[in-house]
């Protein structure tokens, strides 16, 4: 199974599964919503995806582009903005053994900036404005933006 779609919202994946279920393509929903409220202190985004068959994927692929002009909850998926990939995270981290834990602890001190990670291009990118990114990070490198290519 291979990301055909990530959402912020259950119900937005839900439709997007129904609607590809209807053009004939089977498809399965992912959440790690409580993952992302528990383990990284962090309100859930990018934390519903929609998976289809790795076959599938250029059917449903075509599908998604065309119903994203005419359907907000289909055109509400998020994408890497440099590659345009679904295949994203947030926060940034991995979801494996200590890291979590260790992730967690820096971002409830506000240590480390949380943004979101493509795993096809490796970008890192945040929706937050310049100053909420972390007090601490600006203290370290005045001037810098994490998340911007100098």
């Amino acid at each position: 199974m291979v990301t055909i779609a990530t959402f912020n919202e259950q119900s937005k994946a839900k439709h997007l599964r129904d609607r590809l279920g209807q053009a004939g393509i089977g498809a399965d929903i992912i959440g790690d919503s409580h993952l992302q409220r528990v383990a990284f202190m962090a309100k859930p985004r990018a934390n519903v995806k929609v998976k289809v068959h790795e076959d599938d994927f250029g059917k449903a692929h075509q599908l998604m582009r065309e119903w994203e002009v005419s359907d907000p909850d289909v055109g509400a998926a998020l994408r890497c903005p440099q590659c345009e990939s679904s295949n994203i995270e947030y926060p940034q981290m991995t979801r494996k053994f200590l890291t979590p834990a260790i992730a967690s602890i820096l971002f409830a001190l506000k240590i480390f900036p949380k943004g979101f990670y493509c795993h096809n291009c490796h970008f890192t990118w945040t929706n937050e404005p310049e100053g909420q990114i972390s007090r601490l990070w600006h203290m370290i490198f005045p001037g810098t933006n994490p998340y911007r290519e100098e």
